[in-house]
């Protein structure tokens, strides 16, 4: 076909309007050009030109036949018009994003005796302050400002000291406080008791000090004297509101020097602790009121820390009550003072342990002193909970205390295991040998063993041991895990150490334990009752484990999948292995250990597809079986690839997208498997998509045959389709799949037995004769992509070709028949556009007649040869008829014109100048 002359392939083509032609039978013609079987008459000799007299018909009046001719292209030069212009940069000293210099400049007169007036200019970049020179910078101010950046080092040194007594890993309670939030909520109504006291103390001005503190003790007492309102039927949310209300008004009043009001903020939000009447909500307000005490005690010692500033110095990292002044030693013990002549229990309490850190200033053993003392009046506090809860904020921070108290303890199992749950696992893992130390001392009467193990395998999934403790702990733990006899006991304690053991081991560990796990399950069925626990285990392993060749080579590993018994389970699993391979699989691979143990698992998937299935379900197996056969390949053993192949199409049939998948990878299941497929357009895009791989490979008899078994499957194409379980109209997707093969038709060479165009002539007759929606116009837009196609053709060079296969372009070099008979095709086509055009002259069709008018208009301004009068005229009546009834859109009449207008500015397109001048822009009016 490559070598056919335009001579052989005419010879076997009989066309009517050739003058050859006269001879033939009529049947035989219209068998051989079957698309003339419905081409319009033409109008008689009378016809006129366009230009002469009766050359204005319009298009809805008696049809007339307007001759094609397609402009010719120049693709290049189109490309190349349509790149972005290039524009030179110029760098110089301007750049919009560098920052801009003002220099302010000054002009002033000077007037000189016996002189004239003269300018000076001096540009300043500073204004001199007169009073600078009067100061020596030693001033009150000047010094807090010098001393700030000390105060802030300080600060940040002393946090960084308080991270180091318990580490860095220690997670700090404000990270507690969004969970606690969030899981302690209520919808009973909440009500809360605001102090309404008087502001005579406010700003009471006395000289003498002890004058001072006696009027601030009377402040207090009329706080706890003063009267009292009660909030009722509060949400939660305004119960939230009101008390971040009363955190700012702490701030409010310290940062004004109103300490005594800030105080009684914090005395009176201490006092809502007390009440428990809404129990489930108390956790939450304890962490609400628990921000403010913090606030409080971080202002009273950043108080008392900056009044030890002398001769511009600030206290040591490490200072001692020694290194503070007398100043700030009298003020901390004046906050002490008055935090003890607060009378009710709990506010006294809660205040108190807010400074607990401000004894430092006071003594070297003060907080120590303190703490047995405000233990003792947590005695005093009837209701359990409040009790509970105030020991809680006690003992934070304290964790070294507390885990010391542990070890001394006897019965502290119980103990030990709230403080795994509840500190950051960091903390918790760079202690593992000190925590499996208090563990095996427990007493398991009160608390099993097995359940701290536990608590302290969850901790260390999360964050990792010192390395060199990591096996010693795995053998600590699983010496107590192998002795546990009741299985589920067994398994959740497994479960949880699987994990450390992926992370930290090889695979012969990890067999190890999964032959262990097996080896406690197994008796009785016990597996058939921990499904959940034996699945998370499997989904442990795999996610470590991403070399399935290392992973299948685990000798227990298949023996533990056996383990699930009960189908649906046994998918889930199968579909996190294939999962897990898919995401971690990088390159192909023909190992048999992984392809064997991978065919098992998608042939198990596959066996459960039934009636029942539901398409997503099977979507997903399908997706999970195709992404395993992709990644399989044999390289050039092409037997060993087919071979695999051909099994895997006699294992997956009851899925459609495999067999898809196998038809793109073996071109020899097109012609046998596509047919078997349910999916009308599955089989039309795989006809077209076979067809263009045969073309590729130079299979030319092959490519037209995948070509025609599309056209003769058109006329199957049901009104509607199902998609995604709806009913939807089909003729979308059927326009969308003719458009993607009229761009193939453009470079099919034509077969010289067959006739010229007969690919395009036979899938025209297919479109003329399916039944089309009476409402539709998808007919008419595949008949301007048909007029696009046969313009393409038409030109000297094709836009794109494929390599080694000659188009017509090459096989008819331009050939004036063949030219010819493109363009009564086109007349044709044109003829059917211009027949519906005129269907839709009525009122309820008027709009998508302008749309068709103007789309069509625009396909002629962009393929046909303007140049020609009667196209030209053509293009003329299509532009009236889309502004006719008032039915256009101006805004796209108005920018097409302009198009025209820009382009009859080219080379060769002058004759769009009097085009322009004939298409008037009407109103709707």
């Amino acid at each position: 076909r490559k070598g056919a002359c335009p001579s052989q392939s005419w010879r076997h083509r009989v066309c009517p309007s050739a003058p050859h032609n006269h001879g033939a039978p009529k049947a035989q013609l219209l068998s051989i050009c079957p698309f003339q079987s419905w081409r319009p008459e033409r109008s008689g000799a009378g016809e006129k030109r366009a230009g002469g007299p009766g050359a204005t018909a319009h298009v809805t009046g008696k049809m007339a036949v307007f001759p094609w001719h397609s402009r010719g292209r120049n693709y290049k030069a189109e490309f190349a018009s349509c790149r972005l212009e290039a524009v030179p940069l110029e760098f110089g000293d301007y750049h919009p994003l560098k920052p801009i210099t003002v220099t302010e400049s000054k002009t002033k007169k000077v007037s000189r005796k016996g002189s004239t007036s003269s300018t000076s200019s001096s540009s300043s970049s500073s204004v001199v302050d007169p009073l600078s020179s009067v100061l020596d910078g030693t001033d009150p101010l000047s010094m807090i400002l010098l001393l700030r950046p000390c105060l802030d080092s300080s600060r940040k040194r002393r946090d960084r000291d308080e991270n180091s007594i318990v580490g860095s890993d220690f997670e700090p309670w404000a990270s507690k406080r969004g969970e606690i939030l969030a899981r302690y909520t209520t919808t009973e109504k909440l009500s809360i008791n605001l102090f309404m006291g008087s502001e005579k103390g406010k700003a009471t001005a006395t000289s003498a000090m002890s004058e001072k503190v006696r009027t601030r003790l009377e402040e207090l007492d009329d706080f706890e004297e003063g009267s009292q309102k009660e909030l009722l039927n509060l949400t939660q949310q305004d119960y939230v509101n009101r008390i971040e209300e009363l955190n700012q008004s702490l701030k409010d009043a310290w940062a004004s020097d109103q300490k005594v009001k800030a105080l009684k903020i914090v005395i009176q939000c201490s006092k809502l602790l007390s009440d428990t009447s809404v129990i489930q909500f108390y956790p939450s307000k304890f962490v609400l009121i628990t921000d403010i005490l913090d606030t409080f005690g971080k202002l009273v010692y950043e108080r008392i820390f900056s009044m030890c500033v002398d001769n511009r110095s600030v206290l040591p990292d490490h200072f001692s009550p020694e290194n503070v002044n007398d100043t700030a030693k009298e003020t901390c013990l004046n906050w002490f003072f008055k935090i003890a002549s607060i009378r009710e229990l709990i506010p006294r309490f809660y205040v108190e342990a807010s400074i607990l850190k401000c004894n430092k200033f006071l003594s070297k053993t003060g907080i120590s002193e303190c703490l047995p003392r405000l233990t003792c009046m947590i005695r005093g506090i009837g209701d359990p909970l409040v009790s509970v809860y105030a020991r809680a904020y006690l003992c934070r921070a304290l964790l070294t205390e507390m885990m010391e108290r542990c070890k001394k303890l006897g019965n502290n199992a119980l103990l030990l295991n709230s403080v795994m749950s509840a500190f950051r696992a960091e903390f918790i893992a760079t202690r593992s040998m000190d925590f499996i130390g208090m563990i095996k001392e427990c007493d398991e009467s009160g608390f099993p063993k097995h359940l701290l193990f536990r608590s302290l395998g969850l901790n260390l999934a999360l964050a990792d041991p010192p390395e060199g403790d990591r096996l010693q702990i795995l053998n600590e733990a699983w010496k107590v895990i192998t002795k546990l006899k009741n299985p589920q006991d067994y398994v959740n304690c497994a479960e949880v150490w699987v994990e450390y053991t992926c992370k930290h081991f090889t695979k012969r560990e990890v067999n190890t334990v999964l032959a262990d796990v097996i080896k406690h399950m197994t008796p009785d069925r016990a597996f058939e009752d921990s499904y959940p626990q034996l699945q998370s285990i499997i989904k442990k392993v795999i996610a470590h484990f991403h070399d399935f060749s290392v992973l299948f080579s685990v000798e227990k590993f298949l023996p533990f999948l056996d383990m699930f018994q009960k189908e649906s389970v046994r998918v889930e699993v199968c579909k996190c292995i294939m999962e897990v391979f898919i995401k971690h699989q990088q390159e192909p691979t023909k190992d048999p250990v992984i392809l064997n143990a991978l065919l098992h698992v998608c042939k198990t998937m596959h066996d459960s597809v039934n009636a029942l299935t539901l398409e997503d379900e099977k979507r997903m197996l399908a997706y999970l079986i195709n992404g395993f056969i992709k990644m399989v390949s044999f390289g050039r053993d092409f037997e060993q690839q087919l071979s695999f192949y051909v099994e895997a199409r006699s294992m997956f049939c009851n899925l459609e997208p495999v067999l898809v998948q196998l038809i793109h990878a073996c071109v020899a299941y097109c012609f046998i498997t596509i047919p078997s497929l349910v999916g009308i357009f599955t089989r039309l895009n795989l006809y077209l998509h076979s067809g263009q791989v045969a073309l590729a490979n130079q299979c030319l008899s092959q490519a037209d045959a995948f070509f025609k078994a599309a056209i003769s499957l058109i006329p199957e194409v049901p009104k509607t389709i199902n998609i995604d379980g709806k009913m939807r109209p089909s003729e979308s997707f059927l326009l969308e799949f003719l458009c993607n093969f009229f761009s193939t038709l453009l470079i099919v060479p034509d077969h010289p037995e067959h006739g010229v165009l007969f690919l395009v002539r036979e899938l025209l007759n297919v479109i003329q004769d399916y039944t089309w929606e009476d409402n539709s116009d998808d007919k008419i837009r595949i008949y301007t992509c048909v007029l696009h196609l046969l313009s393409a053709m038409s030109q000297e060079t094709y836009l794109y070709h494929i390599d080694k296969v000659d188009s017509n372009d090459s096989l008819y070099g331009g050939d004036t028949k063949f030219l010819a008979e493109n363009n009564k095709l086109c007349e044709t086509v044109m003829a059917q556009i211009l027949e519906h055009l005129k269907t839709l002259a009525k009122d309820e069709a008027l709009k998508r007649q302008s749309s068709l008018g103007l789309s069509f208009f625009n396909s002629i301004l962009a393929h046909g040869d303007l140049r020609n009068n009667r196209l030209n005229q053509l293009s003329v009546n299509l532009w009236h008829l889309a502004q006719r009834h008032g039915c256009a859109d101006t805004r796209t009449m108005v920018k097409t014109l302009e198009y025209i207008k820009k382009r009859s500015k080219h080379p060769d397109m002058g004759h769009l100048t009097e085009l322009a001048l004939r298409l008037p822009l009407q109103t709707r009016t």
